[in-house]
């Protein structure tokens, strides 16, 4: 009998919404989390609309919009399926590193339009030296997050080996 086979349905839907939740506190939306973590629980990490729609009970409009979501965050990827025009949504197991490491491009164009806010404030006002502080700020972050990525690729590579 394989894992997924000896799985209580409810103790994985019960995961799944409870996992979606923490999701929604912390920002994203509500049908995107509940896709995102019913993909994360999957063995094969990969599911149709069909599918999702089954499991979380809802419209496969619903779905689209959610995979929409996530494959613009980086969060998901769709495939098709061969010889089909069915598509698959996968989660892939670097899923957290990409949607943190696709986050950068945003923080460089905030610091573009910072650094045009304190030129056009003046650094010497106070709100050209707020504007210059949140700079400071989103730069070190993006070198903080560059520094972890680069530890947690040799921690990954420890643990899992890939």
């Amino acid at each position: 009998m394989t894992d997924a086979a000896r799985r209580d349905p409810e103790a994985v839907s019960n995961f799944v919404e409870s996992f979606a939740a923490q999701l929604v506190e912390a920002g994203m939306q509500r049908m995107p989390a509940r896709v995102f973590a019913a993909l994360l629980s999957s063995d094969a990490g990969t599911m149709t609309a069909a599918e999702l729609g089954e499991q979380l009970r809802i419209s496969p409009a619903a779905v689209s919009g959610a995979v929409r979501y996530l494959a613009q965050t980086h969060m998901v990827s769709r495939e098709r399926e061969p010889g089909s025009r069915r598509e698959r949504y996968r989660v892939h197991g670097d899923q957290w590193y990409e949607a943190l490491t696709n986050r950068e491009a945003l923080i460089k164009r905030w610091e573009g339009a910072l650094r045009e806010g304190v030129s056009s404030l003046g650094a010497d006002t106070p709100a050209g030296r707020r504007m210059a502080e949140t700079l400071a700020f989103f730069e070190f972050v993006e070198g903080e997050v560059a520094a972890m990525m680069e530890r947690w690729r040799a921690h990954r590579e420890k643990l899992f080996g890939t």
